[in-house]
């Protein structure tokens, strides 16, 4: 059984090592695993792919100091499941006024992988953090899964074959636990400069769930 998610872990040499040296290069960045965001037992949970060099792994927040966050915090307080809308405060730290309201966002990854690409063996391994975020889960949640590898991730800690739910923007699954599945292309900067993600795309996934799925803090 994987043991209690902490910030020292270190069960993936090479990414235990990678922000070895990450934090030598950036004494005041917080590079190590970075903890899930929001309150544990929400009715929606959002994975998203591993925090980035100059985002989480610099703040110890998913999704803060990139712009990924941007969209993806700005959409949360659209729709009433954020306190703020902007994830940075005047002083690029973590906003201390936003709060989430109902959700809760985590990590298929939760260590900052070389070059933003963690190996099939570091997804693997750091699944058991993941098992656990969906056993915290109440009956009728809603889990969005930002891109193919939190798609696979969350298949992978449910125990059951990609095969049977492939991933597409804006797909939706009813998931044999009695919680839904939602996909979303990556809110990255690269998705959205390209247009493969647009904001209206992006904000449409969230009106999907919201319509079916009663979200309350």
């Amino acid at each position: 059984m994987t043991e209690k998610f902490t910030t020292g872990c270190r069960q993936c040499p090479r990414l235990a090592a990678f922000l070895d040296e990450v934090r030598e290069a950036h004494p005041d960045y917080f590079a190590r695993p970075v903890p899930s965001f929001g309150s544990v037992g929400n009715k929606l949970l959002i994975v998203g792919l591993a925090p980035g060099l100059h985002g989480a792994n610099r703040t110890g927040r998913p999704f803060t100091g990139d712009y990924a966050g941007d969209l993806l915090y700005s959409t949360l307080y659209k729709f009433g499941l954020a306190t703020a809308a902007e994830p940075m405060d005047e002083k690029m730290q973590p906003n201390p006024l936003l709060t989430l309201k109902g959700c809760r966002i985590t990590n298929a990854v939760r260590c900052l992988p070389p070059q933003n690409k963690p190996e099939p063996a570091e997804i693997k391994q750091c699944n058991g953090y993941l098992v656990q975020e969906l056993a915290s889960l109440p009956i009728g949640a809603a889990i969005l899964a930002l891109g193919t590898i939190a798609h696979a991730a969350v298949l992978r800690a449910s125990q059951l074959k990609g095969n049977d739910y492939k991933f597409g923007h804006a797909a939706q699954y009813e998931l044999p636990n009695g919680r839904m599945l939602y996909d979303s292309y990556h809110c990255s900067r690269y998705n959205t400069q390209t247009r493969r993600l647009t904001e209206a795309m992006f904000h449409q996934v969230f009106e999907s769930i919201l319509e079916r799925h009663t979200i309350r803090p």
